[in-house]
This record gives C-alpha cells, sequence and structure tokens, in this order.
C-alpha cells in the first residue's frame, strides 16, 4: 500500500512546521525519515495517521484521503508513537487483546493474531506479565505488536529504538527489516547508523522541506564532492613524499593524519582522480603503498551538510 504526500503544509501561530512537503512511499519499502529536533518530522508522520490534518495539500494512503476518509485509512495503519504510551498495570496478553478489539480484529481471529505478535515480536516468555514489569526493549516490542495486531499494510514508527540497549536495537532493527519486505514502513530516528542498517531510503527533511533523499549509497556520493584517498607508504623520507604527492597534477590538497606513520590524506581536484598518479609516483620512487583506499563520507557528515543552513 503506497503513501502519497501532496505538498502539505502545516502551520502552529505564524511557525510553519511542514512546507509544502511531497514525497512517496512504495509497498514493501522502509523509508528512513530524518531530520533536527523541530524538523517537522512527528508533525507529518501525525498527519499521515489522520492524528491531526494538514492546513494546505492531502495524504493519499493506498488510494484513500487520510482528511476524506481518516476512519478507513486508521484500518490499515499501525502507529507506534515515540513514547509508546502503554496500560502499564495491564498484563501483556490482556493489552494486546484489548488493543485487537480496539482496532477492530474479528473475534474469532483476536486469539490467532496474539499468538502470531508474541512470536513475532520475541514475547514468549514476557506474555503473563504486567507491563510495568517489562523491560524497556521488552516494551517496545509490545508497543511494535500492538501497533501489528491487525496486521495493517503500512507501519509508522517515531523513534522505536529509544531508550534500548546495543543488543535491543539489533533486535528490534532485525524485526522491522522483517516486517518490511512485506508492509510499507516509515521510520524516524536520531540514530542514524540504525537507519543505515535498516532502511532502503532515506529521506531528510529541515524547516519543513526536503533537502535530500536517496539511499544511504547516493546520499554519500552526493555529498562527497571531490575525490579523498588515504595513503600509507612504508619506505622513504616524510617530507619528500608530502612534496611529490602534493606535485602530481590532479592532487589539490594533502594532509598529515596524526598518530599514523607515513600516512597522508590526499583530496583531488574537482573531476579527478589521483589513485594512477599515486600508484605510478610510488613505484617511480621505490616506495611501498601499504594502503591506498577512499575515504567515504558518512551518513553523519551528510545529515549535517544538508541541514545546517
Amino acid at each position: 500500500m503506497d503513501i502519497v504526500v501532496d505538498k502539505i503544509t502545516k502551520t502552529y501561530g505564524l511557525q510553519k512546521a511542514v512546507d509544502e512537503l511531497s514525497f512517496r512511499v512504495k509497498t514493501g519499502e522502509v523509508l528512513g525519515f530524518l531530520g533536527p529536533n523541530g524538523a517537522g518530522k512527528t508533525t507529518t508522520m501525525k498527519a499521515i495517521t489522520c492524528f491531526l490534518n494538514p492546513n494546505e495539500g492531502n495524504i493519499l494512503v493506498g488510494g484513500m484521503s487520510v482528511t476524506e476518509n481518516p476512519e478507513e485509512v486508521k484500518k490499515h495503519i499501525g502507529y507506534l508513537p515515540e513514547n509508546n504510551p502503554l496500560y502499564q498495570d495491564m498484563p501483556v496478553i490482556d493489552y494486546l487483546r484489548f488493543s485487537a478489539e480496539l482496532q477492530g480484529v474479528p473475534k474469532e481471529k483476536v486469539r490467532e493474531r496474539i499468538i502470531e505478535m508474541v512470536k513475532v515480536c520475541g514475547l514468549k516468555a514476557e506474555k503473563h506479565k504486567k507491563i510495568r514489569e517489562l523491560s524497556k526493549g521488552f516494551r517496545q516490542r509490545v508497543g511494535l505488536a500492538q501497533a501489528l495486531i491487525h496486521d495493517p499494510e503500512v507501519l509508522i514508527l517515531d523513534e522505536p529504538t529509544t531508550g534500548l540497549d546495543p543488543n535491543q536495537i539489533v533486535e528490534i532493527r532485525e524485526l522491522i527489516k522483517k516486517i518490511g519486505k512485506e508492509k510499507t514502513v516509515i521510520l524516524s530516528s536520531h540514530i542514524l547508523a540504525e537507519v543505515e542498517a535498516t532502511c532502503d531510503r532515506i529521506l531528510i527533511i529541515s524547516k519543513g522541506k526536503i533537502v535530500a533523499d536517496g539511499t544511504p549509497e547516493e546520499l554519500r556520493k552526493q555529498a562527497q564532492g571531490n575525490e579523498i584517498l588515504k595513503v600509507q607508504i612504508r619506505n622513504g623520507e616524510r617530507n619528500e613524499m608530502y612534496s611529490a604527492l602534493k606535485s602530481l597534477p590532479t592532487v589539490a590538497l594533502v594532509d598529515f593524519i596524526d598518530g599514523t606513520p607515513n600516512c597522508y590524506e590526499v583530496q583531488s581536484k574537482k573531476d579527478e582522480n589521483s589513485a594512477k598518479a599515486i600508484f605510478d609516483l610510488c613505484v617511480k620512487k621505490g616506495w611501498y603503498i601499504s594502503q591506498l583506499t577512499p575515504v567515504e563520507t558518512k551518513l553523519e557528515d551528510v545529515f549535517r551538510e544538508v541541514t545546517m543552513n
């Protein structure tokens, strides 16, 4: 079930939280939805889940408008908000039964869906405990289970791994990837490594507008600009190597890398590649290359670059 966000604007007084925002998420796609605090992420997610109406524009979920058919749209969406509101004194099984009834799951299928969610979300050992007795990680699993109990085609997850330890993050990440093979998933997170490991595509917004959209690899390539190489040469005099590298016609900049002997960061001129020139230089000088690797732009660098203005 595709999601189409079409030029939505949402204002709070004089402030524009979302500004003519448009994007599409296809069935079976896990979209990482990123942005600094106040960028409009949660507002957009609440608009998709029918918790608020945009001032302008429209959102279609499976071809249905969230403003014209909100009750029908809600039937197809599972939503895990950032604060994961749960009834702390209810046992897990009772809470899932309550959630299933609330979501309109037919009576004859409620038990089947609870069993399925306990299995999928790894709650077998915890199912009879009260929610307040669970760890943060298991409470997040219960939140995911309630979002999935009615088998929705669309899943909206706002900071699903907040407060989890590294092992729990990996477990929830794998669960989301598994779910994402069959459903349309939008995942908001501040943990960029998590988004990169989980999502097929990343959309970054800032001040209510899209500033980057693509796969993690595409975004890194777009931000990379000039080629940067890490070069380490085993034999040879440090300053002589530095001068020789700097004099290559394809090289714009050479810098020493502190803490690593005879190691340099070499930046090529625009649209130039220096790897062959460095290799040929070392052959000519009789120097041994122990490392010649491209320096890859990190997703954190991309995020900072597109959201700083």
